[in-house]
C-alpha cells in the first residue's frame, strides 16, 4: 500500500513510525511533515488546508490510504474532498467533525440526548454574555465555540476575570472567528482523563486511557498550551468506570450523532472529567490528541492500517483492539516563551541516541531540516519525548532521563509530568 498522511506534528509523528510497522505499507508520504517523520515518509510541501494539491498529489501518486491527522483540515472538508474524488481517506467527514469544531454542537447533542456534561449556556452576543455573568456562579469556563488550538478554553475564578474573558474572545477576538460564539460552562473539578476511540459509524473502540498536561509551568500554572506532556494509563480511569462511560458515554455518543443522521468515521477523542457525580464529558475533538497519540500508540498492539481500514468499510466489531501491559510518559521539550512569543531555527542536538534504544522515542512536533541538513527548531512545542516502563513511576523516570539527551538553544519543558501517579 501507498499511504498519505496529512500533517506535520507529534501526532502525525506518531501516525507515521505506526503505519510504518504494517506490513501491509510499502511507501508513506506526508504532507507537509516535518525533520523526524522523514525517518519514515517522504515530506511533501502541501499545506494541510490545500485540499485540491493534496487531492491531486494522492492521484498522481496512486495512494491508497489518505490519514487526515489535524482538526482545521477535518472541520473545513478534507474528508469530503478525498471521498469526492473516489478516495479512501480516514476521518470524519466535515458534517460529523462538527463534534469538535462547534462547541455548542457538541454541547446540544449531549443536552439533547442524556450524555453527562456540565450544565451551560450559549451566546452570540458579548452584551448578552455579560448580562448572564452578573448572576452566574462563580468559577465560571469560558470556551471559544469554534478550533482555537487547543487554547480556547478560560477558566475564570471571579466575575471580573469572566468579563475580561468575554472581551477576549468576542470583542479583541483573540482567537479570531472561532469566538464569535462562546458557551459558559458550569465550573466542574476531579482528574481530567482523555480516552481516545475509533469509529466507523456504528461501532466504538475504546483505547487505553491517558491524561494530559495543559498548563504551560509546572504545577499547572500558566497559559493553556496545546499540551505539554501525557501519561499514559490513568490509574483514576478504572474498570468501573470505563464501564459506565461505554454505556452513558461512548455508545450513546455514537447513537446520539447517528440519530441525527451523521455518520461518524474515525476517531472520537472523549475528554473526561471524573467528577463526585461520576464521569462527565469535558469536550469532544474528533482526532487523535496531541500529544496523547505519543503515548497511545506505542502501547497498542494492533496493526494501525487494519483498524483505519475496518473504521471506513464498517466492519471495526470484528477488530479486538488490544494494548500492551505497560506505560508510557510523554514529556513535551519545547521552545522558550511558548504559548506566546518564542524563537526557532535553533540545531537540535542528540536525536541519534534514541536509535539505539528500544522504548524511547523522540516524536517531532515542531521541527524542519536547515540548509545544512541538521534538524533544527520550528515551533512551540519542538519534540515529545516519550518512553515506556514496567509502570507509570518507571516510564517516568525513563522519559526524563531521555530528555536530557536532547539540546537546543531555549528548550523549555515542565518537570512534573505524571506527578499525580504519586498520589496513588
Amino acid at each position: 500500500m501507498k499511504v498519505l498522511i496529512i500533517g506535520g506534528g507529534g501526532r502525525e509523528h506518531a501516525i507515521a513510525w505506526k503505519i510504518a510497522q504494517s506490513p501491509k505499507v510499502e511507501t508513506i508520504y506526508c504532507a507537509p511533515g516535518n525533520a523526524g517523520i522523514a525517518e519514515f515518509a517522504e515530506c511533501v510541501d502541501i499545506s494541510v488546508l490545500d485540499f485540491d494539491r493534496q487531492v491531486a498529489f494522492a492521484r498522481e501518486h496512486e495512494i491508497d490510504l489518505t490519514i487526515v491527522g489535524p482538526d482545521d483540515p477535518l472541520v473545513a472538508g478534507a474528508a469530503d474532498a478525498f471521498a469526492k474524488a473516489g478516495l479512501r481517506v480516514f476521518g470524519p467527514n466535515k458534517d460529523a467533525a462538527r463534534l469538535e469544531g462547534s462547541k455548542s454542537f457538541s454541547k446540544d447533542l449531549m443536552k439533547k440526548y442524556g450524555i453527562p456534561t456540565a450544565g451551560y449556556e450559549t451566546f452570540d452576543s458579548p452584551e448578552e454574555a455579560l448580562s448572564y455573568l452578573e448572576t452566574a456562579r462563580m468559577p465560571i469556563v469560558l470556551k471559544a465555540d469554534g478550533l482555537a488550538l487547543g487554547k480556547g478554553v478560560l477558566i475564570c475564578n471571579t466575575r471580573e476575570e469572566a468579563k475580561e474573558g468575554v472581551k477576549a474572545l468576542m470583542l479583541d477576538k483573540q482567537f479570531g472567528s472561532s469566538g464569535d460564539r462562546i458557551v459558559a460552562e458550569e465550573f466542574m473539578t476531579g482528574r481530567e482523563v482523555s480516552v481516545l476511540s475509533f469509529v466507523d459509524g456504528k461501532t466504538v473502540k475504546i483505547m487505553t486511557s491517558a491524561q494530559d498536561h495543559k498548563r504551560a509551568k509546572d504545577g499547572d500554572e500558566g497559559l493553556n498550551t496545546g499540551g505539554m506532556g501525557t501519561f499514559s494509563p490513568s490509574p483514576f480511569y478504572t474498570t468501573e468506570i470505563e464501564d459506565y462511560c461505554q454505556k452513558h458515554i461512548y455508545e450513546p455518543t455514537v447513537r446520539a450523532l447517528r440519530s441525527e443522521g451523521i455518520e461518524f468515521k474515525g476517531i472520537i477523542f472523549f475528554g473526561l472529567m471524573l467528577t463526585e457525580d461520576g464521569p462527565k464529558v469535558l469536550e469532544y475533538n474528533a482526532r487523535f490528541g496531541d500529544p496523547e497519540t505519543q503515548v497511545v500508540l506505542p502501547r497498542m498492539k494492533n496493526d494501525i492500517v487494519e483498524v483505519f481500514e475496518a473504521c471506513i468499510d464498517g466492519t471495526l466489531d470484528q477488530i479486538d483492539l488490544r494494548f500492551e501491559e505497560n506505560a508510557a510518559v510523554c514529556v513535551v521539550l519545547a521552545s522558550n516563551g511558548y504559548p506566546e512569543h518564542y524563537e526557532k531555527g535553533f540545531p537540535i542536538k542528540g536525536l541519534s541516541s534514541f536509535r539505539k534504544k528500544d522504548g524511547y522515542y523522540a516524536f517531532h512536533a515542531g521541527s524542519c531540516f536547515n540548509e545544512k541538513g541538521e534538524p533544527v527548531t520550528n515551533g512551540g512545542r519542538v519534540l515529545g519525548i516519550t518512553a515506556l516502563g514496567s509502570d507509570l513511576k518507571e516510564a517516568r523516570k525513563h522519559a526524563y532521563e531521555a530528555a536530557q539527551w536532547v539540546s537546543f538553544e531555549n528548550k523549555y519543558m515542565r518537570n512534573d509530568i505524571g506527578k499525580a501517579i504519586d498520589d496513588v
